[in-house]
């Protein structure tokens, strides 16, 4: 692929929260590139880092959070003429009309949690028309009809009723399509998905993520798809990126990641995957990391995964914040002990 293939890249990515206990460097220098119709999983425990560089890209982190450096560059598509614009996202007011056209029309967001994200006060038709009419300059009547289209497109059930109820009188599952149907309503050409499954029981999952893989196809959109679930990682994505403390640890090919990964917390993210068909006379415990997520004011020296990794080496792991290595074309991993414990 050639540079005409990419659609995002984030590179360096820096977003502090300022707080009265003291800095949080919630993304550390992430990088990764997102092309045109793929689908990226990132990974990671809670408190990683994934939601806020989600939320980078959107431009809407919270107050007292800032991004600090870093670039996040958007390839917008040509208007026909094939010449794509560049746009520096990081450098645009999030309250700017430029990003304003983009947010919500160009890149899209589902949220973790639909029965916050959406308002209880107001119907589901008039949530996804008012994203219709800002981005599409269409009249009442055509936005209603166009929100009908696309709740019936995402496999709502009766659109054309669900479309004048309230967040509260449909279940899970129909939350979730009224947030893919307001996330999708104007085609964009990034899709993030944030979680998008996490309050689902396990067969409105499926159903879940069965439609986001027919709608990607039917779209040609990409997809940023932020999870804990590596199942869900197997399952959705084409390339991964693993997160830890706010930097990226490894990335790579689905494959690859799976069955080459290089990195310790990877590693141990997959031994720690109940496996299908283990007997359960085995008796054997689930894998677990060792230790907990460190204090986000006080990050240890060095790698911060060392005080967890059981491959730590004195004077060198708890001293050395190690840099990204390319180990093959397109799989990188930050681990100053790499060549010597795989």
């Amino acid at each position: 692929m050639d540079n005409r293939d990419l659609l995002v890249e984030v590179k360096d990515l820096k977003t502090y929260f300022y707080l009265d206990e003291g800095v949080v460097q919630a993304v550390d220098g992430a990088a990764f590139d997102i092309r045109r119709g793929e689908t990226l999983g990132v990974v990671g425990e809670s408190g990683c880092g994934k939601s806020v560089t989600a939320r980078s890209i959107m431009r809407i982190v919270a107050r007292p959070g800032r991004i600090v450096g870093g670039q996040i560059l958007y390839h917008r598509p040509g208007n026909g003429n094939g010449r794509q614009q560049t746009i520096d996202l990081t450098s645009l007011n999030p309250q700017s009309y430029e990003m304003r056209t983009i947010r919500g029309a160009e890149i899209s967001m589902i949220f973790q949690e639909p029965m916050t994200s959406l308002s209880p006060v107001h119907t589901i038709g008039d949530q996804i028309g008012e994203v219709i009419r800002l981005h599409q300059g269409v009249d009442k009547d055509e936005s209603r009809q166009k929100t009908i289209d696309m709740l019936d497109f995402v496999g709502m059930p009766l659109p054309d009723r669900t479309i004048d109820q309230y967040a509260h009188q449909l279940s899970g599952g129909m939350r979730q399509r009224a947030m893919i149907a307001m996330a999708l309503s104007c085609h964009p050409s990034l899709l993030i998905a944030d979680e998008p499954t996490t309050a689902l029981d396990v067969t409105t999952e499926a159903q879940i993520l069965r439609l986001m893989h027919r709608l990607q196809d039917e779209l040609g959109m990409a997809i940023l798809f932020i999870t804990h679930n590596l199942g869900v990682i197997a399952q959705m994505t084409e390339k991964v990126v693993v997160m830890y403390m706010g930097k990226v640890v490894e990335q790579g090919d689905v494959d690859t990641i799976f069955h080459g990964g290089m990195h310790p917390y990877t590693r141990a993210l997959l031994e720690s995957i109940p496996r299908l068909g283990q007997k359960t006379r085995d008796r054997r415990r689930l894998a677990a990391i060792r230790g907990m997520v460190p204090d986000p004011y006080a990050l240890p020296r060095g790698c911060a995964f060392h005080p967890r990794c059981s491959f730590m080496k004195p004077g060198l792991c708890d001293t050395t914040a190690p840099s990204m290595q390319e180990v093959e074309p397109g799989h990188k991993v930050r681990c100053a002990r790499y060549t010597e414990i795989w």
